[in-house]
């Protein structure tokens, strides 16, 4: 399993409620993550996504 650290920005899955997106985390939970969307219809709002919901740690372009 992948460790995920404050910091960190990851890849969000698209769902039907929204589409993928960046996203930044704050906080690490035993099942999610707490952080905020950095872009996207969701961009500056917190969330706590669950673990499954991260594709991959953002590595940047």
């Amino acid at each position: 399993m992948v460790e995920y650290h404050p910091d960190d920005i990851v890849v969000i899955r698209a769902s039907e409620d929204w589409p993928e997106h960046l996203f930044r985390i704050t906080e690490v939970f035993d099942d999610c993550v707490g952080g905020y969307s950095l872009n996207g219809p969701l961009e500056g709002e917190y969330g706590e996504p669950d673990f499954d919901l991260i594709l991959r740690v953002y590595e940047g372009d």
